[in-house]
């Protein structure tokens, strides 16, 4: 399985990390899929305290980031990239994942 971090997003996380009172030092970002539909697939991106290495799996990026996510979405995340931009359109993290780039049908309402 292979998920990246550029380096705008391990530095967004790390800057983050150290100037929040909410995130202690064993603090790591985790990663799951809430869903998808019409509007696409819908992740959270939050952080965690708790890992189980029965069930979670972790991914260790630039400076020490961590990010873990359920093993069960492990092959839903293969190629996926997180990024952060902040640019006058915006500003936060982007997720590009190949796996799920275009709309293939909506089960639940029967579109496209």
């Amino acid at each position: 399985m292979t998920i990246k971090m550029t380096q705008a997003a391990t530095d967004a996380v790390k800057k983050f990390m150290e100037t929040s009172d909410d995130v202690n030092k064993d603090s790591f970002l985790r990663i799951s899929i809430l869903g998808g539909g019409c509007s696409g697939v819908q992740y959270a991106l939050h952080f965690d305290t708790k890992f189980d290495e029965k069930i979670d799996a972790k991914y260790v990026f630039d400076g020490g980031i961590i990010l873990a996510t359920d093993r069960k979405f492990d092959p839903h995340f293969d190629g996926t990239e997180i990024d952060y931009v902040d640019s006058m359109r915006g500003t936060g993290y982007t997720i590009n994942n190949p796996n799920f780039n275009t709309i293939q049908g909506c089960p639940g309402c029967g579109c496209h």
